[in-house]
């Protein structure tokens, strides 16, 4: 019998599977037999696709990582940085409320020493956040501070998209507290309040609409 092809919309079909079922029931519930089923797929096609069962949730992650990262930075650069961190923001927020089971198997586990999966999608904010410092909308900084002030917008959309996907928190009011805490992070990170207020409605404003 000669070996299965491998097809990029059945792994696609595997990682979405199985990231609901990680989501569900954690790692435990996350068994070949349970994935085999959920998609009709056989077991080796689970093998060919993904590497078997102990590589299958790392696959969920990188995978996950690189729809986000994807995503964002799909995000085109204007002339307003700022702006651009904004719509960052919220292609961000935007991902995990549309792909809520991958989402929360991106972050269920732990991950093994080597994995750098997210590095992509971290690097897009630091390189958002050094366009703001470069375009003058936020005071030079050592490069650390740099990355500080990236972990620290990375970290408030994470929380505001748990709290969604948990229920704690309904997606308009959270679209509403995600960018009011957008504003206030960038005041005090030194941009003029009046310019960031423009930037953030430039931002989220959709096309055609009146600001």
């Amino acid at each position: 019998m000669s070996p299965q092809r491998r097809d990029p919309a059945i792994r696609a079909l595997l990682i979405d599977a199985a990231a609901r079922i990680l989501a569900e029931g954690g790692t435990a519930a996350l068994t070949t037999r349970r994935l085999a089923a959920e998609t009709s797929r056989s077991t080796m096609a689970i093998y060919t696709h993904l590497g078997g069962m102990e590589r299958v949730q790392h696959a969920v992650r990188v995978d996950g990582f690189a729809r986000l990262a994807a995503a964002v930075n799909a995000v085109s650069c204007s002339p307003d940085p700022v702006a651009d961190l904004a719509r960052v923001s919220d292609v961000y927020f935007s991902f995990g409320l549309s792909q809520p089971h991958l989402y929360r198997a991106m972050f269920i586990d732990r991950p093994v020493q080597d994995d750098d999966a997210g590095t992509a999608a971290f690097d897009r904010i630091v390189k958002a956040v050094r366009r703001c410092i470069d375009g003058q909308r936020l005071p030079s900084i050592e490069p650390a501070m740099v990355l500080m002030w990236a972990a620290q917008l990375w970290s408030m959309r994470h929380g505001i998209v748990t709290m969604v996907l948990s229920g704690a928190l309904p997606e308009p009011q959270a679209r509403h507290v995600l960018s009011d805490m957008t504003l206030r992070l960038l005041i005090g990170y030194g941009d003029d309040p009046a310019a960031a207020r423009r930037s953030l409605r430039h931002a989220l404003t959709p096309p055609g609409a009146p600001e």
